[in-house]
């Protein structure tokens, strides 16, 4: 599995919560988002993955579900998760690659995908790395940032922007930050093997000038409304698109939920190290209670 691997928007060292999220007025995307994830997730489960976790600003959203595994490429993002929620056997810290996931079959009876999709170059990779993590009849919750909105759609007409945003192609409005359409994001869940469903439109006002004059709890309220017109029309910059596992509902595997991510070997066994792999000798370190598996020993 030394293949070559696309870049990744890392995140080492980022401010990135605090700075966006904390203290950029960003009160109304994080409430209206809260209702989809609420709107589209399980009550409850037994396991769900977490992809691209970051600081873990969803993860206490979770909590029908017995364990929760946060998954993301920066260590210090981990680590600010870890700060948040603490050191528990129901959080399980990983470090890793989403292109290469350290994870077994059918461990997962949920995974959800928020904000992380627009950085990937390979998106159609990613999704078929986390469909086999799943059992049959779980969910997956994927947000993506969508190309075909009303204010792209707008500076289309009006010229004053070159892509079309009614066309297929992703565009990469900056550097490893992409916009999709939501037909072919469809195409690639389908071509991974879920069973897309009900859409959520979210962040229909994400304009300035309405957040400042506008009071947040009428605007939350207002968009938690319009969310429900997702299945018909996709025009918001946030799609939340809900996906299912066609079967019969299972139980998660029981055991190890580890993989090689470099061999791909199910023979992971614990050591003082961190995680021997059998299959190919190398050591993942867990350090602090964080697993890595990006950097082996």
């Amino acid at each position: 599995m030394s293949e070559s691997r696309p870049p990744i928007c890392d995140y080492e060292g980022s401010d990135y919560q605090e700075k966006f999220w904390e203290h950029g007025s960003r009160e109304y995307e994080d409430q209206v988002e809260a209702i989809a994830l609420k709107r589209l997730l399980p009550g409850k489960g037994a396991r769900l993955l977490e992809v691209g976790a970051g600081a873990g600003r969803n993860t206490s959203r979770y909590q029908g579900f017995q364990q929760i595994v946060l998954l993301d490429y920066s260590r210090t993002q981990i680590e600010l998760a870890q700060q948040r929620l603490g050191e528990s056997e129901r959080y399980v810290y990983v470090v890793g690659d989403v292109y290469r996931l350290p994870f077994a079959p059918e461990v997962f009876d949920a995974a959800t995908m928020i904000r992380t999709l627009h950085h990937l170059v390979e998106p159609q990779n990613a999704l078929s790395q986390i469909r086999p993590t799943l059992v049959p009849g779980s969910t997956f919750i994927l947000e993506y940032a969508n190309k075909r909105n009303l204010k792209a759609i707008a500076r289309w007409v009006l010229r004053r922007q070159d892509w079309n945003p009614f066309a297929p192609g992703a565009v990469e409005f900056t550097e490893l930050n992409f916009n999709f359409h939501p037909r072919v994001v469809y195409q690639w869940l389908t071509q991974a093997g879920f069973s897309p469903g009900r859409k959520l439109t979210v962040s229909h006002f994400r304009i300035n000038l309405l957040k400042r004059w506008v009071p947040l709890n009428v605007l939350v309220a207002l968009d938690s409304m319009m969310q429900r017109t997702g299945d018909w029309i996709q025009l918001t910059p946030s799609v939340f698109q809900f996906s299912s596992i066609d079967g019969e509902t299972g139980n998660v595997r029981a055991g190890s939920i580890w993989r090689c991510p470099e061999c791909g070997s199910l023979e992971l066994h614990k050591t003082a190290a961190g995680l021997s792999c059998k299959g190919c000798r190398r050591i993942w370190p867990v350090q602090n209670g964080i697993h890595d598996f990006k950097n082996p020993v």
